[in-house]
């Protein structure tokens, strides 16, 4: 993060950037729990129903045809778990079990998961969910998620792997990654999957087919990712395919240690790699946006979503399988469906339309958190995507009045507040840090995340001096 980010914000100064210049000053004051806040861009449509078919890509390497929306499974509904503690969670089965249903009914049959996602929980749930369907009528994305050294070891790599299946109810796996290479560098590439003899196993079982596809996904050092393409340039491996972070900032705006995706694809698509997209959304940071930005995209589409035109960017890339996205609630899975049905590639006038909202949107302050919970769980009980997430959400909606002198100030701070309360409890808050550091390591966008809670508890604390809530 560039180093404003880095620096602690006074009350004034946050203020200050929540207006984001002359034209935000009109932002109107709405609460961070609004439900229905037009900043956010979500449309309503006559019960989202699809304008025609999903549109279907093919797998370059192995002709799989595959919706071009994806279903990301790391963001399942939760529910209060019956009989358990105050704030105690469950996965919400029968809401998974409904999305299921009706994206495979929409044309949605590819399903992304792996052994870490939602608490570890992500792998059953889908399973279970999935397992309701013929086996031929979806495709299971599941991956090595070995990234601590712990689970570096042929034996503790192998029963991830088999659990994978175990869990998931399948007896083959369509699409298997290397998860998340980057992270520790190539030494840390060859403990997890050369030194254990993983990799070589791998390519055993795609050719006795209980992986129909080998992959892998990648995050933060490009020589990783140079790396395993060079091993195919020599001929050592063939990869069906690569997921990567695509999405109109990261194109040529890629923060922390991510690197910019317009060489990630273009290095794919020279090799006829066919690309998986993960954050086409940016974890959801571009579904919102300060108001500013969100009226120049009404300008041009006011019946869409500012959502849709970050899907619509990342399928406009010839070489793109399939673009997940982690869609907790029916409302978001009938909007994507509509998007993806079919999809509308952008113009050329549209995509540098982007490039001048990505230059704006790069200077605002919002943290880059895209909520992938690899920071998690915090030893001291932080929600710290949850913090992040209402910090942007309140960051781009201009929750708090650019001066103190508003009439409406003093309303505006305690909604600010109580909100806060409201979406994460008191014992989950950035108050709670005490800069162990144990998350810094896990992040794929490098962020901060010390730093960025205390930034985030110092401008609390100030907000609530001299106010009653």
């Amino acid at each position: 993060m560039e180093s404003k980010n880095k620096q602690n914000v006074d009350r004034r100064e946050f203020l200050k950037r929540l207006g984001i210049g002359a034209a935000a000053t009109s932002v109107a004051m709405v609460g961070c729990d609004s439900a229905d806040n037009p900043i956010t861009g979500n449309r309503t449509t006559s019960g989202n129903k699809p304008k025609g078919e999903m549109e279907v890509r093919t797998n370059l390497s192995t002709g799989d045809k595959v919706g071009i929306l994806g279903y990301g499974c790391m963001r399942w509904p939760f529910r209060p778990k019956p009989g358990g503690e105050e704030g105690e969670e469950e996965v919400d089965q029968e809401a998974v079990n409904d999305l299921v249903d009706y994206a495979i009914e929409n044309g949605v049959n590819y399903f992304d998961t792996s052994p870490v996602y939602v608490r570890g929980m992500s792998e059953k749930v889908t399973g279970i969910a999935l397992s309701r369907h013929p086996r031929e009528s979806y495709m299971v994305a599941t991956k090595m998620s070995n990234m601590s050294p712990a689970m570096y070891s042929r034996e503790a790599s192998l029963k991830m792997y088999y659990k994978s299946m175990e869990d998931l109810q399948i007896d083959y796996i369509d699409y298997y990654l290397l998860h998340s290479i980057g992270g520790g560098g190539v030494e840390a590439f060859n403990d997890r999957y050369i030194n254990n003899g993983i990799l070589d196993l791998l390519v055993e079982e795609r050719k006795e087919g209980r992986i129909r596809n080998l992959g892998f996904s990648y995050h933060r050092d490009i020589a990783v990712f140079d790396h395993l393409l060079a091993m195919q340039d020599r001929g050592e491996i063939k990869w069906d395919f690569v997921m990567i972070q695509l999405n109109y900032i990261d194109w040529l705006h890629a923060s922390g240690r991510n690197f910019n995706a317009v060489y990630l694809y273009g290095e794919l698509e020279k090799r006829g790699i066919s690309v998986i997209v993960m954050e086409p959304l940016r974890g959801g940071q571009l579904a919102t946006m300060p108001k500013f930005l969100f009226d120049q995209f009404k300008q041009r589409r006011p019946e869409d979503s500012i959502a849709s035109w970050a899907f619509r960017y990342a399928g406009s890339h010839k070489n793109i399988l399939t673009i997940l996205s982690g869609m907790t609630y029916m409302e978001h899975l009938k909007e994507n469906v509509e998007t993806f049905s079919p999809l509308e590639q952008c113009t050329d006038d549209e995509k540098e339309f982007l490039e001048e909202i990505a230059q704006a949107f790069i200077n605002t302050d919002v943290i880059p958190c895209t909520a992938c919970q690899y920071c998690m769980p915090c030893p001291y009980g932080i929600d710290i995507p949850g913090v992040f997430t209402y910090y942007n959400k309140c960051l781009n909606e201009g929750t708090v009045d650019q001066s103190s002198r508003s009439e409406t100030y003093n309303k505006a701070r305690k909604r600010f507040i109580v909100g806060y309360d409201r979406a994460i409890p008191k014992v989950r808050q950035a108050s709670y840090c005490i800069d162990c550091k144990q998350c810094v390591h896990h992040c794929p966008q490098d962020i901060k995340i010390p730093t960025e809670l205390r930034r985030i508890d110092k401008y609390t604390e100030e907000l609530k001096q001299g106010v009653e809530v």
